[in-house]
């Protein structure tokens, strides 16, 4: 009996009645049949199974159906010409297969690679969010805590998309498929994942061109409060003239996202100009958007630069920074603290989105991923710290004003107390306030004058740098007033904006590459279309962020934000890691690795991808999910009698939404594992139906294949390869 050989069918026409049936593995009838109709076939060589040296004979295919074809160690990786796979109708007509380019398309150099990782990886979230969470949750002690994360969970899960990227050569959806078909859905979850984010986020671009056109006007329209018959409007009185602008002349917000209200025009326009900027950015894929990511990459940096020099000469700039790294160590006992940083190094580096699978699938095969996923990773942290150093340099100058302010209203109350006992009255210097510090103050407060009748207040300069400095409310509120204390406001102001803008087209060209790149290398219609999908993708994108410029539409943009796409990234990456790790193997993709790097990575990515990433994540996951359904949702809304945000739980309405957006974006994972189940049982099943139809040849070590003369392999073999 015949264990070991090629077995071929002895005739082309059997050859793709056999691939339309699956057997053999459709990548493998697609191999066979592509040389039938590239030359002749006396012409064609033969291919080395590796099989032992075996007597030639014939058998029929019901006896011996579970002999095997030619067997390969493994299914290779594609090649720098790989060229996608030829349909049946294309062999069928004697057609070449090539109306696609010969090889992916790549980048020209690679700065060009370095620049599109590094402006998707470094968002806004680095300049408003990271310093939030490092003042928030220790200081010193949170940013140990974020490089021990980021070292032990980040890279080795950043390296692992670069590696899987450039080794596939394809975008998400392509890669999980060529890994685990079974999981092909992980890429189209990205996919969905990556729409919802670019919905909301083009929205924050538009705010931020909403600022940058009224920069330019002296004064700023956010230094003074408007004037309203005889006095200022009350709503700007009770807050502050920058509070005021955002909520009611930039937003026109509602006190709840129960009430709609109508679209907001200005707004309107903003955001088609954004997705007029991001379209005509991704209008020739990679090749154009690169071109912008030479100044929106590194503008960015120049403006931080700047802001860090000028900040660093404003009075309490130290004090802001001090505050800012001062170790709190304790907080290391809080779980989290620990998830609010993993999620941070999570979201920092842009995991789960897809792009940066997109973006190193256009590297060549030889690229050292290994070095890019340190580089990049330290390039993004390093931002941050400079980010947080720029932003609490001129928050403290900020917070010491307001507290100077605070020193001086409440010693011209102590003057005007006739009442107050002569010994409970400091020794100020009441003709100038200027002398007095808050620390003296604070002192005689704490012993003195919390006791005494009358509205004095604590003039504490943490408490002042606390206010508004998270997310949107750093951006156009308290950096907004800090910059309109600065002699030339108007500069600052439109430098500042101009860097917002360019950090987020940064951002969503990696976030729209991290769209198209898959589905155009998925579907062949899309990619032969590439320019007129990415325009319908960007009005799409476009009319449903039009939901987001009603008058309640910042509820909308908060609700997407932490809740679109937390959960969901979260479980697309623990089945990456899953599916890399433990499916296809993590030996087997790192002799991968080694095969395009030249050098093996060391084993330890090995346990971190199967164990310690894999662990975290789950854990990660599980303290996400925990919190969202233990505590109820909640949003910061704005009231306009008060003048005053105040936290509101989310309605049920709400709450729906919540779920079916978290529950769409997960939803094609079980759809693609249900249709490649069902599909293997229609392939086994119609394998079985053809049974007894073909006659196999075994052959010797020289594995004949279809790529040899049929009427010489049948006369070899002493049978008709065409009876039955």
């Amino acid at each position: 009996m015949v264990t070991g050989g090629c077995f071929l069918i002895a005739s082309k026409t059997s050859i793709r009645g056999m691939c339309s049936v699956g057997y053999p593995a459709p990548r493998r009838c697609a191999d066979v049949l592509r040389p039938l109709k590239a030359a002749p076939l006396r012409s064609r060589g033969a291919v080395d199974c590796k099989t032992p040296n075996r007597k030639k004979q014939t058998h029929d295919y019901a006896k011996k159906k579970n002999a095997g074809t030619c067997e390969m160690e493994k299914q290779p990786l594609p090649t720098d010409d790989h060229q996608p796979e030829a349909t049946e109708a294309e062999v069928e007509a004697g057609q070449p297969a090539s109306s696609e380019p010969a090889a992916r398309a790549g980048w020209d150099s690679k700065i060009e690679y370095f620049l599109a990782q590094v402006g998707f990886s470094v968002g806004l979230g680095n300049v408003w969010r990271f310093p939030y969470l490092c003042h928030q949750n220790g200081g010193g002690a949170f940013l140990l805590l974020y490089v021990l994360l980021m070292l032990v969970v980040g890279i080795p899960l950043f390296f692992l998309e670069l590696a899987a990227g450039q080794a596939i050569r394809q975008g998400s959806i392509g890669v999980w498929k060529f890994i685990s078909p079974r999981l092909a859905g992980i890429g189209y979850s990205s996919c969905v994942v990556c729409f919802f984010v670019a919905l909301y986020y083009n929205v924050i671009l538009a705010w931020s061109l909403f600022y940058l056109g009224n920069s330019f006007q002296s004064p700023l329209p956010w230094e003074q409060c408007p004037q309203q018959g005889n006095g200022t409007v009350k709503e700007c009185e009770k807050s502050s003239p920058t509070s005021f602008f955002w909520y009611r002349k930039a937003l026109d917000i509602t006190d709840s996202i129960d009430e709609t209200g109508s679209f907001n025009p200005y707004i309107v326009g903003c955001l088609l100009a954004a997705w007029t900027l991001v379209c005509l950015g991704m209008f020739k894929g990679i090749k154009s958007s690169v071109k912008v990511m030479y100044f929106s990459s590194i503008f960015p940096y120049v403006v931080l630069i700047c802001f860090l020099v000028r900040g660093l000469m404003l009075d309490g700039a130290l004090d802001g920074i001090a505050y800012m790294f001062y170790p709190k160590l304790k907080i290391w006992a809080d779980i989290q603290v620990w998830r609010q940083a993993a999620t941070q190094v999570f979201f920092a580096l842009g995991l789960g989105f897809g792009s940066i699978i997109a973006y190193s699938s256009y590297n060549p095969k030889n690229n050292n991923c290994h070095r890019d996923a340190f580089t990049v990773s330290g390039i993004n942290f390093l931002t941050s710290v400079l980010a947080s150093l720029v932003v609490f340099a001129v928050l403290g100058f900020r917070a010491k004003n307001k507290t100077l302010e605070c020193v001086a209203s409440n010693l011209k109350k102590l003057s005007e107390r006739s009442d107050v006992d002569v010994h409970l009255m400091p020794s100020f210097n009441y003709s100038d306030p200027s002398s007095v510090t808050p620390e003296l103050y604070r002192t005689w407060f704490g012993l003195i004058g919390k006791n005494i009748s009358g509205n004095f207040t604590d003039c504490d300069l943490e408490k002042e740098m606390q206010q508004g400095a998270e997310g949107t409310g750093l951006a156009f509120i308290a950096f907004t007033e800090a910059m309109s204390l600065l002699p030339g406001s108007p500069f600052w102001s439109a430098l500042f904006f101009l860097m917002l803008l360019n950090l987020g087209l940064s951002t969503m060209f990696g976030t729209m590459e991290g769209i198209l790149a898959p589905l155009t290398d998925r579907f062949k219609t899309l990619a032969n279309n590439k320019t007129k999908f990415t325009i319908f993708s960007c009005v799409l994108g476009f009319l449903i962020g039009l939901l987001f410029t009603q008058r309640c539409g910042n509820y909308f943009v908060a609700m997407f934000d932490d809740y679109s796409a937390t959960l969901p990234l979260i479980i697309v990456v623990v089945f990456e890691t899953f599916s890399v790790s433990w499916l296809y193997g993590a030996d087997r993709f790192l002799d991968d690795i080694e095969e395009m790097l030249g050098w093996r990575p060391p084993a330890i990515y090995k346990y971190m991808w199967k164990y310690v990433c894999l662990l975290a994540m789950l854990g990660l996951l599980g303290a996400t999910a925990v919190r969202m359904f233990i505590e109820r949702p909640t949003y910061l809304a704005w009231n306009q009698e008060t003048a005053s945000e105040n936290r509101l739980v989310y309605p049920d309405w709400a709450l729906a939404v919540l779920a079916l957006l978290i529950v769409f974006a997960m939803m094609p994972v079980p759809v693609a594992l249900i249709h490649a189940v069902l599909q293997d049982r229609t392939r086994r099943a119609a394998r079985g139906a053809v049974t007894g139809q073909y006659r196999i040849v075994s052959t010797d070590d020289n594995c004949e294949t279809p790529m040899t003369d049929m009427s010489e392999l049948s006369h070899r073999n002493g049978t008709d390869a065409s009876s039955p």
